[in-house]
């Protein structure tokens, strides 16, 4: 039975790295003087390494190892992040971030079918609350039954601590719950809690090498503008495309599960 969608939030609910989050760095470091600047494609590499924080001190020892290894770098690395969190808040409160194709959909059809929603990311709490607040009104907040998030976890992605701190929250066993991702990291994350996943790649996630997941899709789909991918319920993969709602996660689910119980 799917009980509850389990949601990545940068990426998977929206393009924020792109429209949010690499501009807001870039901004951060002009103001304080930082003589760096993320491009597109540096900025993609920097993703492997999940937190805002942790990859702001992995650029700065890739650039200056001495002065990174300071005793006064972690209070720098704090302060510079907390300053690009506030930039990306007010990017984000004045419409420039929006939510993929599909989510807002899917949200609202979850709840409707009494399915719980739930967030695991290693972004801030701050940056999922000011994403839902301005994309889905203030009382979205109440729609997910647990949000995990940022530094609530002793380590964060591709460790399985955040899934497995929303499946405690939520008392459910992880055959009951799946995973919406955009990114190898995150599918690993969610498949070492023992998740299906079901991958919607996104900007910076194109050209990831996936682990086995439920379904490799470029997105959820709307009327008119369907997904495209392929889906592992029963093979090696079927090429597929329409819209991802409700009813059909629960089949691809039935089939995955039953699929694995055979191989056991």
């Amino acid at each position: 039975m799917l009980r509850a969608l389990i949601w990545d939030v940068d990426g998977t609910l929206a393009e924020t790295e792109e429209q949010g989050h690499r501009s807001a760095f870039n901004q951060a470091f002009a103001e304080q003087g930082q003589p760096w600047h993320w491009d597109e494609a540096r900025y993609g590499g920097l993703l492997a390494i999940t937190g805002g924080k942790e990859r702001l001190l992995h650029a700065w020892q890739q650039t200056d190892p001495v002065a990174a290894a300071a005793p006064e770098a972690a209070q720098q690395v704090a302060h510079l992040h907390a300053r690009k969190t506030a930039i990306y808040l007010e990017r984000v409160k004045n419409g420039a971030v929006v939510l993929r194709p599909g989510v807002g959909r899917l949200l609202r059809q979850a709840r409707q079918q009494d399915v719980l929603l739930a967030i695991a990311t290693t972004t801030t709490p701050a940056n999922v609350r000011g994403l839902l607040t301005a994309t889905l009104g203030a009382s979205s907040l109440s729609w997910f039954a647990c949000i995990a998030a940022g530094d609530q976890v002793a380590r964060k992605k591709p460790s399985p601590d955040v899934y497995q701190r929303v499946l405690q929250t939520l008392g459910l066993p992880a055959d009951d719950c799946l995973a919406i991702e955009d990114s190898a990291v995150g599918a690993e994350s969610a498949r070492a809690a023992g998740l299906a996943v079901l991958i919607t790649r996104s900007r910076y996630t194109r050209a990831d090498a996936l682990p086995p997941v439920l379904a490799d899709l470029d997105g959820l789909g709307e009327p008119g503008e369907p997904a495209r991918g392929r889906v592992f319920d029963l093979s090696d993969g079927q090429p597929w495309q329409g819209v991802v709602d409700v009813d059909g996660l629960r089949h691809w689910q039935r089939l995955a599960l039953a699929a694995a119980a055979r191989g056991r």
